[in-house]
């Protein structure tokens, strides 16, 4: 049984907090812009869409090999949410993904509000992630996912010490890291 657990991580301007239900209002807020689904499709949930959703994600996931780790972003600054990120820790296919091992991968996902874009938010909460990452001992490698056509992803990404591969996954690009120890 695989158990990572979301913890409060601090950088400069951020705190991840690990989430809770109760930031569905706030969050629903922050997630309205229809245009932060021009790549991954769907639209924003409202705020009841996102308690449920919220739920669920709480409760973690039914697999125990799996950890579903999940943050909201504060902008210490201005003390409110501005987006999230998460890591679904999980074994690796032998043979396969990040470290081709069978070892544990976390692939991980970002997304800030759009009045907050163009700030270096999500490349400050990327690499706060990938480090925290990096100090679980099961962890091996982190991979992401990216439209080749989202250069802003991409560049969080890189920034966080990811790499493009030659995989594809949903019309996405797979990034990844190797994490050494």
């Amino acid at each position: 049984m695989l158990e990572v657990r979301a913890q409060e991580i601090s950088t400069d301007r951020l705190v991840l907090v690990p989430l809770q239900v109760e930031h569905s209002d706030e969050m629903a807020r922050v997630l309205a812009d229809p245009g932060l689904h021009t790549f991954i499709g769907g639209s924003p949930d409202d705020p009841q869409a996102l308690r449920a959703r919220y739920l669920r994600m709480t409760a973690g996931s039914p697999d125990p090999a799996v950890s579903w780790c999940n943050w909201v972003l504060r902008l210490r600054e201005e003390e409110c949410l501005v987006g999230t990120v998460q890591a679904t820790v999980a074994p690796d296919s032998p043979g396969a993904g990040a470290t081709g091992s069978g070892a544990v991968v976390a692939e991980i996902a970002w997304v800030v509000g759009t009045p907050w874009q163009g700030r270096g938010i999500a490349v400050e909460a990327a690499r706060a992630l990938v480090a925290w990452l990096a100090g679980q001992p099961a962890v091996r490698g982190v991979i992401a996912h990216a439209h080749p056509d989202h250069l802003a992803s991409a560049a969080v990404a890189t920034a966080a010490g990811l790499a493009p591969t030659d995989e594809w996954q949903d019309g996405e690009v797979k990034w990844q890291r190797t994490l050494r120890r």
